[in-house]
């Protein structure tokens, strides 16, 4: 029997109590009251309550290397990504790769494959096939449902989807951007459950009225955290910490859940409200197997030095030790599977050609950490009777490419990207993942893409002359190398396309956004440009 002590943090009687854990059989088996205890605290380990791991690009054993050091014990998975790609194969391919780690992975049916019918994706999971996912003991949840307009508007396969989730007695995540009054209200009438999408604590008070749960997100790109933090003083039961989508440098450097927690502690809320948001409320909702340091739970905690610094000095899941001082305990996973879907043809300079018809050119405007944009008009800078990049003022041609059957390109143009030079690229492009790239010229971005068919799949910066590129050969979204490597890689893209001149954060998870219909209000499919305020296609000049 494996005995540990210390100050021992129930969250659900709400004490501290010096005890020691006595641990059996991946369980806790008592709790002995004793006063003389190890100088540290146990709390229950961190849950992430809504996470697309393949926004790490890592294989999700692979990420369990690097999150359980912060200690993460459990992450709530929407594959969506993946599915998006290569459909319920892509799934299983998930599931099947979380298997080689001691993290708990609970992952969700994706409900919107692809997320709306104005993009091509590479897989459809219509309701039937959601249904047959929620069937699954494997499946705990209806990931979030996107198609907001198809919530309120009762689209027959979005109800249908919505009334199988229902029927299997599993929580339905959301997904409401900016949605209120009776839209609202008839969204969290359809039962869904959760929210990650809220940016003003009066958007979130007005789902947490209807019953609904937010989920707080600060992820590498959206950054909400510091806005909605305030709610945690009037509503701490109706709140979940979550990260969306964690890039890999971030995750190496700035920690997980347990920056967050760190973070609340310090701005003066109560250490256990906050401890609850990360383990409590998510494991209930979601009815996850992980312990909450109960007699008979799982021994799922975390040892941490004290009650404000959170500094990590052990995770234990299932009673075994899975991470001490910032190193894992287990040994690596190497993968022996690949998956992916890529058929994309090289283009043409010529392809990319936009002949000017009006004196309007509608711009899709980036905020930098934010996931909406803005939508814009200016006058065309025209070169040979085509409309081409303007790079003094910052309004670049954006090109997004389907990389699953023969097409001809989309054009877009984009500001506050701010390259002075050069070309991104990725397929790493919400939600279809097709080829997104952003261009200082026409050549540069036809030489990015070719660069990323040529890869069948990553991020990509380019000069022309030089490029830096991270290879995602599996659904070109995740790499087979370790995290480090990958997190290297990804420092070195990020770095270059900054020299480029982007002044982003994050320049390669934002455009990577720049693709995600169902985020108004103006963004870029491979069909065309789309307005999602009134979820239609829109003219690029007027």
């Amino acid at each position: 029997m494996k005995k540990i002590s210390g100050h021992i943090v129930d969250v659900i009687t709400r004490t501290i109590t010096k005890g020691i854990l006595h641990i059996e059989d991946e369980k806790i088996m008592d709790i002995e009251l004793s006063d003389n205890v190890e100088n540290q605290y146990i709390i229950p380990g961190f849950v992430d309550a809504h996470i697309h791991i393949e926004s790490s690009m890592m294989l999700p054993a692979e990420f369990a290397s690097y999150s359980v050091i912060h200690g993460t014990v459990a992450c709530v998975c929407d594959p969506h990504e993946i599915a998006n790609v290569s459909g319920i194969a892509g799934v299983d391919f998930m599931i099947e790769n979380a298997k080689h780690s001691p993290m708990k992975f609970y992952f969700g049916a994706p409900s919107c494959v692809p997320s709306t019918k104005f993009e091509t994706s590479g897989a459809i999971l219509d309701s039937e096939a959601v249904e047959e996912l929620l069937q699954r003991d494997d499946i705990y949840f209806l990931a979030e449902m996107m198609n907001y307009p198809g919530v309120i508007h009762k689209h027959k396969q979005v109800i249908q989807k919505l009334e199988a989730a229902q029927r299997a007695g599993k929580p339905i995540d959301g997904h409401a951007p900016d949605i209120s009054g009776n839209d609202l209200i008839a969204y969290a009438a359809s039962g869904i459950t959760t929210d990650h999408e809220c940016m003003t604590i009066a958007e979130a008070e007005a789902k947490i009225a209807l019953g609904m749960t937010v989920q707080i997100r600060e992820g590498s790109a959206a950054k909400n955290f510091d806005d909605l933090l305030p709610l945690l003083k009037n509503h701490p039961e109706k709140i979940m910490f979550c990260s969306d989508d964690k890039h890999p440098d971030d995750l190496l450097k700035n920690g997980h859940i347990n920056s967050l927690v760190r973070r609340a502690v310090k701005k003066g809320y109560d250490p256990i409200d906050v401890l609850r948001i990360c383990s409590f409320t998510p494991v209930k909702h979601y009815k996850l197997d992980v312990g909450l340091l109960q007699k008979g739970d799982s021994a799922d905690f975390v040892l941490v030095n004290n009650l404000t610094d959170f500094e990590i000095k052990a995770t234990y899941i299932r009673g075994e030790k899975v991470a001490e001082n910032g190193k894992t305990t287990f040994p690596r996973y190497i993968p022996t599977k690949t998956i992916n879907k890529f058929n994309a043809q090289k283009i043409t300079v010529e392809q990319l050609k936009v002949i000017p018809s009006g004196d309007n050119l509608k711009v899709i405007m980036v905020d930098d950490g934010q996931l909406y944009t803005h939508s814009i008009t200016t006058k065309p800078k025209i070169e040979n009777n085509n409309v081409v990049s303007d790079i003094e003022n910052d309004v670049l041609k954006m090109v997004v490419y389907n990389r699953y059957q023969e097409s001809t390109p989309a054009i877009g143009f984009i500001k506050n990207i701010g390259l002075k030079q050069g070309a991104l690229a990725s397929t790493v492009a919400h939600d279809s993942h097709n080829i997104l790239a952003v261009g200082t010229s026409d050549e540069e971005i036809v030489s990015a893409i070719n660069q990323i068919i040529d890869s069948k799949g990553g991020i990509l910066a380019s000069n022309g002359r030089t490029s830096c590129h991270l290879s995602l050969p599996i659904g070109g979204l995740m790499s087979d190398i370790e995290g480090e490597l990958i997190a290297q890689q990804y420092e070195a893209v990020d770095a270059m396309a900054k020299k480029l001149g982007s002044t982003l954060l994050a320049p390669f998870m934002t455009i990577a956004f720049m693709s995600l219909l169902v985020i108004p209000e103006l963004k870029l499919s491979d069909k065309g440009l789309f307005n999602g305020n009134n979820f239609s296609f829109t003219s690029l000049i007027d």
